[in-house]
């Protein structure tokens, strides 16, 4: 009986937080993945410490330059052949009232979030074509809900929402499927948060991974396009 090919997943903004606790996850769940970020060594650092080059490949990627990530997948297909599973979650969060808010903040925000999804997506769609992937973008629950001091980070959530719904239906009939998950408040490094037994109340990263498991392992007929997710409780 001919042996099943493990299937690959590749995930940006993949060397901690979040990102991170998926490629560990899907590692458990006999995946093969790819995770990039903006420093290489980090990235190679963090792939060696989850296991083997034969199942884990880091690449070097901006989300924020085209190039980079239709780079990305290249060395995917040239490693592993095959592409079945984008995790797009490179992000960055600046959080300051509108007057403080420099020029530059906005363009980081808008050009890694939002601009950065269309990217992956753009680069890695002929590929999940191929294999009938998935696409899932990690939003935000501030993709829905805006509050003071982050103007900047609701316009890029707010657009990774509404752009990945929209393409979820522009795909669906290729037969890629898009999911876009919320999360609320979860124990990371992200806005330069130093994880501790203080954040034991929040979703841990490896509650995402649990959850971008669960996804995957639907029936193909079944397709949750906006996932809430948020802590039972508030500390």
């Amino acid at each position: 009986m001919e042996k099943s090919v493990k299937k690959v997943a590749y995930i940006t903004g993949g060397t901690k937080g979040i990102g991170r606790g998926i490629a560990y996850a899907l590692l458990q769940n006999n995946y093969r993945i790819a995770l990039s970020g903006r420093n290489y060594e980090m990235a190679k650092e963090i792939a060696q410490s989850l296991g083997s080059s034969d199942n884990v490949l880091p690449i070097q990627s901006d989300v924020k330059n085209f190039d980079d990530e239709q780079n990305a997948i290249n060395k995917i297909i040239e490693h592993f052949g095959q592409l079945d599973v984008v995790i797009a979650n490179a992000g960055i969060g600046i959080f300051k009232p509108i007057e403080d808010l420099k020029i530059e903040d906005w363009h980081t925000m808008i050009d890694t979030n939002l601009t950065g999804t269309f990217y992956t997506l753009k680069a890695s769609i002929s590929e999940l074509k191929k294999t009938k992937g998935y696409f899932i973008s990690i939003a935000s629950l501030a993709g829905i809900n805006f509050f003071a001091t982050a103007s900047g980070y609701n316009a890029s959530k707010f657009g990774v929402v509404g752009f990945t719904q929209a393409a979820m239906l522009d795909l669906r009939d290729s037969d890629i499927k898009i999911t876009t998950i919320l999360p609320g408040s979860v124990s990371t490094y992200f806005n330069n948060n130093e994880p501790s037994e203080k954040d034991a109340w929040k979703i841990q990263p490896e509650d995402i991974g649990e959850l971008v498991v669960d996804i995957l392992k639907l029936n193909p007929r079944v397709l949750p396009s906006k996932i809430e997710i948020r802590p039972s409780k508030t500390k």
